[in-house]
C-alpha cells in the first residue's frame, strides 16, 4: 500500500503511526531532541489561537487571510516536521528515523518545534493550525508549555477556531483539487476523515466545555467565511494590510 505523505505526518502529529508491518509502536525518550532557550523576548502577552477542521475544511485558506488582515504568524505542526527533517539537523534525523522504526513521534517534540518557531518569529501573535490533533497532544501541551517555569512561556490558548463543513463538502472540495482518478484518492480521504473524527472532536469538544470553541461555518464561500472569520478577529485588528 501506497501511504499518502501528508497523511502519515498527520499520523506522527497525533502521536500514532500507520505501519501495518510494525505490531507496537516504539516511543521514544525527549531527551534525544535537542534543547533550546524557551523563553521569549520581552514581557509581551503571547496570543495563541488553535485552528482545527477537517481535511477540505479550508482552514489554510483562512489562516492565510487572517495572517494577511490581523498580523498573526501561522505555524502548521505538520510543516514544521516536515521543514526540520529537510533540514538535515539532528533533530530532523531523530524524527525521520521515528517514522521509518514506526516509533511513535511524542507529542513534545512537536511542541518543541512550535516553542522555536514562536520564539524565533518575533511575533506575539500565533496561529497553531492542525494542532492539538487529539486528547494526548493537548494534554502534552498543558504539560510542557503551561507549567514551564519560564513565565513567558505559560501559554494558555485564547480559543480554538474551529472550521465546521460536512464530509460530503470536504471530499468534493478535495477531489476536486486533486489530479488522477477518484478511486486513487477516496481510500485516503475517508481515512483522515475517520481519524479527525475520532481524534480532534473531542479536542474541540474539551475546549467547548470551557468556553473557548469558536465555530464556523465552513461548508460557505471563502469570502463569506472570511466575514464570520472577521468577526471574531475583530479584537486582533492591527492590520497589516
Amino acid at each position: 500500500m501506497i501511504l499518502d505523505t501528508d497523511f502519515v505526518i498527520q499520523l506522527v502529529c497525533m502521536g500514532t503511526m500507520l505501519d501495518a508491518t510494525v505490531d507496537v509502536p516504539v516511543p521514544v525518550e525527549t531527551s534525544k531532541l535537542q534543547d533550546a532557550d524557551e523563553s521569549f523576548p520581552g514581557d509581551k502577552k503571547i496570543t495563541v489561537v488553535f485552528v482545527l477542521g477537517g481535511p477540505g475544511s479550508g482552514k489554510g485558506t483562512q489562516c492565510a487571510n487572517i495572517v494577511q488582515h490581523f498580523g498573526f504568524t501561522h505555524l502548521s505542526a505538520g510543516d514544521l516536521l516536515r521543514a526540520e527533517i529537510k533540514s538535515g539537523s539532528e533533530n530532523g534525523t531523530m524524527i525521520q528515523n521515528m517514522i521509518k522504526e514506526g516509533k511513535i513521534v511524542p507529542s513534545e517534540v512537536t511542541i518543541k518545534l512550535l516553542q522555536r518557531a514562536m520564539r524565533e518569529s518575533g511575533n506575539d501573535k500565533f496561529l497553531i493550525d492542525g494542532f492539538p490533533r487529539n486528547e494526548e497532544n493537548r494534554a502534552a501541551f498543558e504539560e510542557v508549555i503551561q507549567t514551564s517555569p519560564v513565565p513567558q512561556t505559560k501559554i494558555e490558548p485564547e480559543f480554538v477556531l474551529f472550521f465546521d463543513c460536512s464530509e460530503e463538502e470536504m471530499q468534493q472540495r478535495i477531489l476536486g483539487r486533486n489530479q488522477g482518478r477518484e478511486d486513487d484518492n477516496i481510500e485516503t480521504i475517508r481515512k483522515r476523515f475517520k481519524v479527525f473524527m475520532e481524534s480532534s472532536l473531542p479536542v474541540i469538544e474539551y475546549y467547548n466545555s470551557k468556553g473557548k470553541v469558536r465555530k464556523i461555518d465552513a461548508g460557505k464561500p471563502i469570502e463569506e467565511v472570511f466575514e464570520d472569520v472577521k468577526e471574531i478577529f475583530s479584537p486582533y485588528s492591527a492590520q497589516v494590510a
